[in-house]
């Protein structure tokens, strides 16, 4: 039996009939319900959930977009992602129509119901080892992406993502923004992996940490860098991705991306203490992939380090672990939300 999360006309946001793309609210609103058609669309599969008995529609046609096409894993033949296609009404509003992308890739999270969930877990393992990238999943994902923009351009492109469909949308995104293609993108709950220096109460001894970790992590990549008598490559890599600003949805109580928070804010205190070289220089580098790089092994980039995002951090308190990394949070109305530019410079 389908639970109420999953039918629109319980649980989706019914209060937004007139979109206008230009609205912060709104747009992360489409975005977040266009992630969740696709979670429901793999629900409908795995229920047999076809026509009329369909869940998934609603949550992408009430905005007038239509489903363009399916992203299938190759190993258990999930459905992970969807690519939308807008389609306004004749009559339709000029604000929606000359404002929202044309097409919309979206990519869900991990399932914990049905045969998904093992093939999932196996990408989320993929993620915390920094090896998303070598999967077939993100392969497809990549291809589709390169596809759409080589047909109809990255200015009519958009990427939406949750948990793990964030963390793909996000390594697309990045992919893209090296070879200087921006897509706009709307990533809810990106995992952060790496020590919860966040959930530290005593705010004096997170920032020391964060400091110390500055700190050493920049003294090791400068002594590598000597080392090696060479430019590291993370340097060129990190200016030209500082032009994309993808927009980042996380919740404090949320350990699995609430390190966004202490990431960016960590870099203004840097700068304000008169540091900031010194942290421009260590948040382009872990001390997993400096150390990898001392004993000759090439190590892959993590995924979480992005120089430049538009931050929106909802303050509402949450009871429990699950709401705060819910994608459901985000279309509701009325959230205490505080937003911010962080610009790598």
């Amino acid at each position: 039996m389908a639970s109420e999360r999953e039918n629109f006309n319980q649980s989706g946001p019914l209060h937004l009939i007139n979109v206008d793309w230009k609205n912060a609210e709104h747009r992360r609103s489409v975005a977040a319900s266009l992630v969740q058609g696709v979670y429901i669309l793999e629900r409908d599969r795995q229920e047999n959930r076809q026509g009329p008995q369909a869940l998934a529609p609603p949550w992408w046609e009430f905005f007038h977009f239509r489903l363009h096409g399916q992203l299938v894993d190759d190993a258990d033949r999930s459905i992970f992602g969807a690519i939308y296609e807008f389609k306004p009404t004749a009559s339709g509003n000029d604000h929606l129509t000359n404002e929202s992308p044309r097409y919309v890739i979206a990519f869900r999270g991990t399932i914990t119901k049905g045969d998904a969930f093992l093939r999932d877990l196996q990408l989320d393992l993929h993620f915390i080892q920094n090896g998303l990238h070598r999967t077939s999943r993100f392969e497809i994902a990549m291809q589709t992406v390169r596809n759409m923009v080589a047909a109809f351009g990255n200015l009519n492109i958009c990427l939406a993502g949750h948990s793990l469909g964030s963390a793909m949308a996000m390594l697309a995104g990045k992919t893209m923004a090296k070879t200087g293609i921006f897509l706009e993108a709307f990533l809810f709950n990106p995992p952060f992996f790496s020590a919860p220096i966040e959930r530290i109460k005593d705010k004096k001894l997170k920032h020391g940490i964060r400091i110390a970790s500055s700190f050493l992590t920049a003294g090791f990549a400068v002594a590598l860098k000597s080392h090696h008598q060479q430019k590291n490559r993370s340097e060129d890599s990190f200016v030209t991705l500082s032009a994309w600003a993808p927009n980042l949805f996380v919740h404090p109580a949320d350990h699995i991306c609430s390190e966004y928070i202490g990431y960016f804010e960590h870099r203004k205190k840097m700068e304000e203490i008169g540091a900031g070289g010194i942290e421009r220089l260590a948040t382009q580098h872990s001390i997993g992939g400096l150390f990898m790089s001392a004993i000759g092994k090439e190590s892959d980039e993590p995924l979480h380090l992005i120089p430049s995002a538009n931050l929106t951090v909802n303050l509402i308190p949450s009871p429990d672990l699950r709401r705060a990394h819910g994608i459901h949070q985000w279309w509701k109305p009325d959230l205490h939300l505080k937003s911010k530019l962080y610009k790598y410079r």
